[in-house]
């Protein structure tokens, strides 16, 4: 027998491998149908082909049963190595042992998402899966679509008004608006009248550096304005900006009910109608089955569930 060429080894499948093992193991074609879920005709077509490929009897029919060549035996170890070693590699892509598990997982996330996600789930990576590192990219929307096209980004975080079809996503939670100042500037929280909210000064949180917004593009529908002192692009130097003055600043609630506080500010219902969002997580449907990103997206859907 000489080694197999390409086009020889194409002819090659793995139930032709299963027949081949099991009629070394069972020494009969109806024990290896059964076992298979094959018929006996089945069998013998697989055995016809495997004569053709290796260019040998293998089996030869005995009073008890199918007895081996010395091919065959020759071939039992190298071809039971290959089944299992094959085997074991499907098995390993359908498990994940978070306890064991190394790597990087990379997440594309904005400044909101960063502050309010990420330490909550790196602190059950931490707990749960100590040897899996955390790499936060600060992507826009664009970015992050790319990013999870060309394999840079595992999940990203956000929303997204057009989600191309080869993304998957899932709803982690629903976003609504607080206004946060400090005590001075918002002294009837947690209310504050629309006029109170029109006179005031405003910092606005525009990573693109606009200095106008979707609270904006309300307030002028009503006929009404405010004045924008401050464009910012993240939430957290916004409140800081504004713990340093008499502004005020509208911003997603959880960012405000997680970090207000802790900047000296308190916070009120918008005394008008903002349009809420909801904040998912991403990925590229060519992971949907990824047992580690399931286990993830576990992760997140259950942090999204979280009380503030």
């Amino acid at each position: 027998m000489t080694d197999l060429s390409n086009s020889e080894l194409r002819r090659l499948d793995l139930t032709l491998l299963l027949v081949f093992l099991g009629l070394l193991r069972h020494r009969k074609a109806n024990a290896v149908a059964d076992e298979l879920g094959l018929t006996q005709s089945a069998i013998s077509q697989g055995l016809k082909r495997l004569r053709e490929i290796f260019g040998d009897p293998l089996f030869l029919r005995r009073p008890h049963g199918m007895e081996p060549t010395a091919t065959a035996l020759a071939l039992e170890a190298s071809v039971s190595g290959a089944v299992e070693s094959l085997r074991g590699a499907l098995g390993a892509a359908r498990q994940f042992d978070p306890a064991r598990a190394s790597g990087t997982l990379r997440i594309s996330a904005l400044d909101a998402e960063q502050a309010v996600i990420i330490p909550r789930l790196a602190a059950r990576l931490r707990k749960s899966a100590p040897g899996l590192r955390l790499s936060v990219l600060p992507h826009g929307r664009g970015d992050a679509i790319e990013a999870l096209n060309e394999g840079q980004a595992d999940v990203a975080l956000g929303f997204l008004w057009n989600c191309p079809p080869q993304i998957s996503g899932e709803k982690l939670y629903d976003e609504t608006f607080l206004v946060a100042g400090r005590p001075r500037a918002l002294p009837k929280a947690p209310r504050i009248s629309l006029d109170d909210y029109c006179k005031a000064e405003h910092v606005l949180i525009s990573p693109a550096g606009d200095l106008k917004g979707v609270v904006d593009d309300r307030l002028e529908a009503m006929g009404k304005s405010r004045r924008i002192v401050l464009g910012l692009p993240a939430f957290l130097p916004a409140l800081a900006a504004v713990a340093a003055s008499t502004a005020i600043v509208t911003l997603p609630a959880r960012v405000a009910a997680n970090f207000a506080r802790g900047f000296g500010l308190v916070t009120a219902k918008p005394p008008l109608e903002i349009r809420s969002f909801a904040v998912s997580a991403y990925w590229h449907r060519r992971n949907d089955a990824q047992p580690q990103l399931q286990w993830l997206r576990q992760h997140l859907l259950s942090i999204g569930k979280e009380k503030n």
